[in-house]
């Protein structure tokens, strides 16, 4: 895992990771709006526990568990999958640090 983090810094990975997951979830021309808005809402949701939480310093075991939700969705091939995860994701990743989603 290495040196100290915030949670700010864990957040700024997941939510590169999560960026990606929703240009996979994207293709899906149908889905298109429903995907913009939720990554949208969740991307929001995340930015507010950043701004209240953002400095202080990431727990091991929530470092740990964003770090294996990141790898998860990093595996992700199908975007009807990707579209699943895309609100799954942001959940596990406030729950890491005791947040409610």
């Amino acid at each position: 895992m290495g040196e100290a983090m915030t949670i700010g810094q864990v957040m700024e990975q997941a939510l590169a990771a999560y960026e990606e997951l929703g240009e996979l979830a994207e293709t899906i021309e149908d889905e298109w709006s429903y995907v913009t808005d939720l990554g949208s809402a969740w991307r929001e949701r995340i930015a507010a526990f950043v701004v209240a939480h953002g400095a202080e310093p990431a727990a091991p075991s929530g470092r740990a568990a964003v770090e294996r939700a990141i790898d998860e969705i990093g595996r992700i091939r199908d975007p009807h999958r990707a579209i699943d995860w895309l609100s799954t994701f942001p959940q596990v990743v406030l729950t890491a640090f005791g947040e409610r989603p």
